[in-house]
């Protein structure tokens, strides 16, 4: 049963931060949450909670499809639960939250930031989980047969693949972020211990996307062929992977410069590497 709880736990906060992060790097936001009444935020918590408990009546974040309203009710407080905590824990990360900020500017700000990121718990089983066939174990055959199968050139197709649909993800993402003026307010409020911290979460929420959610058929996706076909080998050269993609974007929006010292381009990298290596997880999860 805890086991079941973990997968389900695993699987809707993948899916809070695949549809939750862009926004997460909206400043608009975060004045809004800074400067928001009472009203407003009990406002957007309750629109949130119906929102939720529609989604989590049809098809939420757990394995059953039949869910009453009593159930879909809790399954939404968790939801919405999981959605601000995660969001707090990110603003934290990002130093926009701090131990000076203000306790109603720290509620405004998680509270809207979190609404995309607790509709995404919601649609994690509807539109990202994908059961494993019972007959996996059937269609995998023996395992030195399927060795002697496997090519040099089928390797390198799916390590070229890998690599690829990390580069259009993470690129995606970066689009939309980089031209704007976040990353720079970031950078200059971020240490380098806090940046470790941001790199140590991007590395956990790419692995949980891509090899604990349970998206995308899981299984299938253990057994790709490529050279760093294993989780942590693939985690981390996806990550190298996005931040390349995440320089390059800063770069061509001219948020970057060849003449700016290296600490810059590592802090804003590093920054905006967050978003990317979760997009390169989305695209890694579309093949």
């Amino acid at each position: 049963m805890w086991s079941r709880e973990l997968d389900d736990l695993i699987r809707g906060v993948s899916g809070g931060f695949l549809f939750g992060i862009p926004l997460l790097y909206t400043m608009e936001v975060w004045w809004i949450g800074s400067f928001s009444g009472r009203r407003y935020m009990l406002v957007a918590l309750i629109t949130t909670f119906v929102v939720v408990l529609l989604l989590n009546r049809m098809a939420g974040f757990r394995h059953s499809k039949d869910v009453r309203w009593v159930d879909a009710a809790m399954d939404s407080v968790e939801a919405m639960a999981i959605g601000l905590v995660c969001t707090g824990l990110l603003l934290v990360l990002l130093r926009e939250i701090t131990a000076e900020t203000p306790l109603r500017e720290i509620l405004g700000k998680v509270i809207f930031e979190s609404v995309p990121f607790s509709l995404g718990v919601a649609l994690a089983n509807q539109f990202l989980y994908r059961p494993s066939d019972d007959n996996q174990g059937d269609q995998e055959g023996d395992p030195q047969e399927r060795d002697t199968q496997t090519t040099d050139q089928e390797t390198l197709r799916g390590t070229a693949a890998d690599i690829g649909a990390t580069l259009v993800g993470a690129l995606i993402i970066a689009f939309n972020i980089s031209p704007t003026e976040e990353i720079p307010m970031l950078a200059a409020a971020v240490a380098p211990p806090w940046l470790l911290l941001i790199m140590a979460a991007s590395l956990v929420i790419s692995y949980g996307i891509v090899f604990e959610s349970n998206f995308a058929d899981q299984q299938k996706r253990r057994q790709q062929q490529g050279i760093f076909q294993q989780p942590i080998s693939e985690t981390v050269a996806s990550y190298l992977v996005s931040l390349l993609a995440a320089a390059f974007m800063l770069w061509f929006f001219q948020q970057l410069s060849f003449s700016d010292p290296w600490t810059m381009w590592l802090h804003h990298t590093l920054l905006l590497g967050l978003p990317a290596t979760v997009g390169g997880a989305a695209g890694r999860l579309a093949i």
